[in-house]
């Protein structure tokens, strides 16, 4: 329980329905600065909102102290990555260790049979597998299935998600008739540990001493101004490069050994091909050779027809109809089939740079 609208509503619903429901809050924030900024949903606002929810709905509340935990699963994995010239999902590391990991295990010590969050998406379990499944949250506009498909199915087959059915209009309205004061609450920002702080302050104020200035340069290799560092830049960023030619420039390729970021055209971004690691397949143990899916390459991507080929190794290679707008390497390919998740992977970098750079090297 986070303090917000759908956490509230999801332990009051169940409560409702009869289970034997246990709050708890997670204790997130590494510092007191993000940890208490407005949408928080790690800080002590938040515990304090979830505390008045529980003691609303008569359950019992604890909170627990993961800061630590966060810290070194997901603040420093954030960290190296951007650092690293990678752009991080840090939700996707929180739900994967911290949530449904981490949590799990403490459910278990209290004896609990599942973890309940206010995500909205869905799980079913396939009669003739007898695989959990996952699938697209009802509601389009706040589906969080993307962040989700790293889940084992072992998790899967612990984890209610009781809005997966709802929408958040139906969700603010279901805590309004539960006499819940968190019911008009906005929600949460999606890096809570940034609260107002914007990342690359973050960073500047956490590496100081690992951000180099370097050149900016054409796919031709032609100096056009100088960055900042190659963390504060992200493949197919726009906005912030400092440097004008008459027509707007993207991030091509971060290249963190060169220290330079390369920049081109919008369609000097885009790329047919890319590879991905870490791929955990969820409606089956292991697929054939190749499927044609949808992929959906960032949270706000509308997924696209590929080739999904699957290399045995924890790893598989996707091939679009159409090439794709900057594949930013450390963010995750989601495979969906209609609603339903069939697994995902991290894109690599690897991949993302030596394309580009054979192809200014054909320039």
């Amino acid at each position: 329980m986070s303090g917000g609208v759908d956490s509230s509503t999801a332990a009051a619903l169940l409560k409702r329905e009869g289970y034997d429901v246990i709050g708890v809050g997670l204790r997130l924030a590494d510092s007191p600065a993000a940890g208490e900024s407005e949408g928080s949903c790690c800080g002590l606002e938040g515990m304090d909102d979830a505390r008045r929810v529980a003691s609303r709905i008569g359950i019992p509340f604890y909170v627990l102290n993961y800061e630590k935990i966060f810290k070194e699963s997901v603040i420093d994995y954030f960290c190296r990555a951007y650092l690293s010239g990678e752009t991080p999902n840090p939700c996707i590391e929180c739900n994967r260790i911290v949530k449904f990991g981490h949590l799990l295990r403490f459910a278990d010590l209290l004896g609990a049979s599942y973890i309940a969050t206010g995500h909205y998406a869905r799980i079913f379990q396939d009669r003739k597998t007898r695989r959990y499944l996952l699938k697209k949250g009802r509601d389009p506009r706040k589906d969080q299935s993307y962040f989700l498909y790293s889940l084992t199915q072992e998790q899967l087959s612990r984890i209610l998600f009781p809005l997966g059915e709802m929408t958040k209009e139906e969700t603010r309205k279901l805590a309004k008739s539960f006499g819940l004061d968190t019911c008009e609450k906005p929600a949460s920002q999606d890096v809570c540990f940034l609260g107002n702080e914007d990342y690359r302050d973050f960073l500047a104020r956490k590496f100081p001493d690992l951000l180099v200035p370097g050149p900016i340069v054409n796919m031709q290799g032609r100096i056009l101004g100088r960055h900042r560092g190659v963390a504060f830049y992200t493949v197919g960023q726009r906005r912030g490069l400092g440097v004008a030619t008459g027509a707007p420039l993207h991030v091509v390729i971060v290249e963190t050994k060169t220290g330079r970021i390369v920049v081109g055209t919008k369609e000097e971004t885009l790329k047919r091909r890319i590879s991905l690691n870490s791929v955990n397949w969820i409606s089956f143990n292991s697929p054939g050779d190749s499927l044609s899916l949808n992929v959906k390459i960032r949270y706000r991507h509308q997924e696209r027809p590929a080739l999904v080929f699957n290399r045995q190794d924890g790893r598989a290679d996707i091939q679009f109809s159409i090439p794709q707008p900057a594949p930013a390497a450390g963010q995750s390919a989601v495979f969906y089939e209609g609603d339903l998740v069939v697994g995902g992977g991290i894109i690599e970098k690897k991949q993302n740079e030596s394309e580009q750079e054979n192809q200014r090297d054909e320039t």
